[in-house]
């Protein structure tokens, strides 16, 4: 096991890996920009070092500055949480050539899930569903108009390395094509610093469901069921839930399955998370895959009871997995509502200093925050400042449980996103569960 981790993240996610390593007796080094100096994960890691200064750029994505901090410290390991660095197969890369492990998957399988062409093809040499669409990038709009003729509209333009739904564009028409392809992939370029993109067949009021997948580097996969993620504004998860209220046993069989073989097929190694798409009639078809751990990981470990970071640390540390896909049992209902320091109508961000908080409590009710009361939301990162997980017997308790939790909820000081969640927990839509795909906030009026 590691004797030092060095946790290359900040917030909720990075205090969740502290835990997760005093639990495993594993000493720890947080590093910092210079803005963050008072944040909780800096006060309770083990060691601090400050790596640059308020930007991304300058600290949580400098490469150099986090490697230097390892090799100060005597870290053995990096865990990159998720954001930042944590899909940066070139950051992998440098870990090992430094002598230092990477928690996480090998360089080889971040790039190759991270081409989303490539993935393509890799899951559907593993009998994994997908889209019809492209094989190749798309390099003009030429070739896009008679694709989009052969596929039929509506069809979805995707940057090849994309994520976030940046470089994402819904066509419906032809007329449309010409405008969208380019606006994709100056996106796709901004964001990414590649403008390639695909083509592939847009499934229209889909739900968003992932199967959370665990593999070791003895070559043992499991997954641990699913998570619907439907609930989404401009492809953002804003609420997240386990298990998904419409999947049938045999199809949640069949998705863990392919979620399975997608992660043989590339010789996966870590956690890591298996998307699709489900239309109507339960069809699902394979969207990416995501080579870290996620931010909507407590709702899985809530209804299976297993600490997935800890699992994630053991397999880095080349363990075997400890359980085999029969040990995992879904037990209850979990539902995820992710708090940001937004204006909940706008969603536009409102960072401040908190004057007042106060945490819900009860059974069966977690908070994932890094935030505490006199501490300044900073405008430099990720509005998100805690995560609301709450678990039950049965959905409807869920439902009725997060309810609850968000009224006790107490954020002053700065506006959150907590009325928004308390008007989608009294929708009757979604208390019902069956309706609800990732076009629900389009639709329905709060």
């Amino acid at each position: 096991m590691f004797h030092k981790i060095l946790i290359a993240n900040r917030g909720e996610i990075a205090l969740r890996i502290i835990r997760a390593c005093k639990e495993l007796g594993i000493k720890t080094v947080a590093v910092h920009s210079d803005v963050d100096s008072e944040s909780l994960h800096v006060k309770l890691a083990d060691q601090s070092v400050c790596i640059g200064r308020a930007p991304s750029s300058e600290s949580y994505l400098n490469i150099k500055a986090i490697i230097s901090a390892a090799e100060v410290t005597d870290a053995d390991a990096i865990h990159p949480g998720y954001g930042f660095l944590a899909e940066n197969a070139e950051f992998a890369e440098i870990c090992q050539q430094c002598g230092i492990t990477f928690i996480g998957p090998s360089p080889e399988s971040i790039r190759l899930m991270g081409d989303k062409i490539r993935a393509r093809q890799t899951v559907t040499e593993a009998g994994v569903p997908i889209l019809p669409g492209t094989k190749d990038n798309v390099p003009d709009i030429e070739t896009a108009q008679k694709i989009a003729a052969e596929i039929g509209y509506p069809v979805i333009i995707k940057a090849t390395a994309g994520g976030g739904g940046r470089g994402m564009k819904v066509v419906h028409t032809p007329a449309h094509l010409p405008n969208a392809f380019a606006s994709a992939r100056t996106e796709a370029e901004a964001g990414f610093g590649n403008p390639d993109v695909y083509i592939e067949k847009f499934c229209e009021a889909p739900r968003h469901v992932e199967i959370q997948i665990m593999a070791d580097r003895q070559g043992n996969v499991i997954h641990l069921g699913e998570r619907d993620c439907s609930i989404q504004r401009r492809h953002q998860k804003l609420i997240e839930e386990s298990p998904c209220p419409v999947l049938t046993p045999a199809v949640r069989r069949k998705m863990g399955e392919c979620a399975v073989a997608a992660a043989e097929k590339v010789g996966y190694h870590s956690v890591g998370t298996v998307e699709f798409l489900l239309d109507k009639d339960l069809n699902f078809y394979f969207m990416e895959m995501n080579t870290r751990v996620q931010v909507e990981h407590p709702v899985t470990e809530m209804v299976t009871g297993v600490d997935i970071i800890k699992e994630q640390i053991r397999i880095a540390a080349g363990e075997p997995l400890r359980f085999r896909q029969k040990d995992i049992k879904i037990q209850g209902h979990a539902i995820e509502c992710r708090i940001n320091a937004e204006d909940p109508e706008k969603f536009t961000p409102c960072p401040g200093k908190i004057d007042g908080y106060h945490t819900p409590g009860g059974m069966g009710v977690r908070v994932d925050s890094a935030v505490y009361d006199q501490y300044t939301v900073l405008p430099h990162y990720d509005s998100m400042i805690a995560k609301l997980i709450v678990h039950a017997e049965t959905r409807e308790e869920a439902v009725k449980k997060m309810a609850c939790a968000l009224d006790e909820y107490i954020i002053e000081g700065i506006r959150t996103t907590i009325p928004f969640h308390q008007k989608i927990m009294s929708n009757r839509e979604f208390i019902d569960g069956v309706d609800v795909d990732t076009g629900f906030l389009e639709r329905v009026k709060l």
